[in-house]
């Protein structure tokens, strides 16, 4: 088998590190996988690691020790296993609710919003370029795995999305939105674009004029919230609302 490479984004692959994760991607993208990587402690484990060396066995997915690679992409001591798995690509669909990510630039909080979108439905992501690599091994394992169940597409520029969907409602959550998130959210149709900028810089001001500009109302005793907490709310705030609405 071809050496494995310390991981980049130029590469034709990644690394799904730890036991959920991996689980996840065998259960969403099972054909994506290519190899199983497992310390020596995984290989004498009859519980996780057992479970997720069953799977790929079905699956004909090879296994080997790799304790260094293992060390290496983690950082860690303490991860057991991994998924190498097939870069993959998604369109967004068209009819959902999206999750729109202007120049993200945090491994974490990236990872973080992605497990959000899973648990509040929206299960369409578009990320504005310059933004991290969505399959960083850093992104996927904060993410839980969760950003597998996900349509994610990247786009040079937010207005590439935009005129790929021209005709949605679309709200850029904004310090100085002139709508409270509470307000807004009861009537939003089902087709919306939630719209999030740059950890440090937020949205710039022409985004309130692509859509109805939304705040989330805080104490005075802060400045901002940090993103994946106010996307969080978002994407929960709307989900919710719609549930109320049927």
């Amino acid at each position: 088998m071809p050496r494995l490479e310390p991981y980049s984004k130029e590469l034709s692959y990644s690394y799904a590190l730890g036991l959920y994760p991996s689980l996840s991607l065998l259960e969403t993208r099972p054909e994506t996988a290519q190899r199983l990587l497992l310390s020596q402690d995984a290989l004498k484990d009859a519980g996780g690691a057992g479970k997720l060396r069953e799977k790929c066995a079905l699956l004909g997915i090879r296994e080997e020790a790799a304790d260094r690679v293992l060390r290496r992409e983690s950082g860690k001591d303490n991860c057991f296993a991994a998924l190498v798995f097939k870069k993959y690509s998604c369109e967004l669909d068209k009819a959902l609710p999206h999750a729109v990510l202007c120049q993200i630039s945090d491994l974490g909080n990236l990872g973080t919003i992605l497990r959000s979108a899973v648990a509040f439905g929206y299960r369409d992501v578009a990320l504005i370029r310059p933004c991290v690599d969505p399959f960083e091994p850093h992104v996927i394992r904060a993410s839980m795995g969760a950003g597998f169940r996900l349509r994610l597409k990247v786009y040079d520029d937010f207005a590439a999305y935009r005129s790929e969907f021209p005709d949605r409602a679309c709200y850029p959550f904004m310090l100085d939105g002139a709508r409270e998130l509470n307000d807004i959210a009861p009537n939003a149709p089902r087709q919306h674009s939630l719209i999030f900028g740059n950890e440090a810089r937020g949205l710039d001001a022409s985004f309130a004029s692509v859509g109805q500009s939304v705040l989330i109302p805080q104490s005075r005793e802060i400045d901002s919230l940090n993103l994946s907490v106010a996307a969080s709310i978002a994407m929960y705030t709307f989900s919710n609302s719609r549930k109320a609405s049927l």
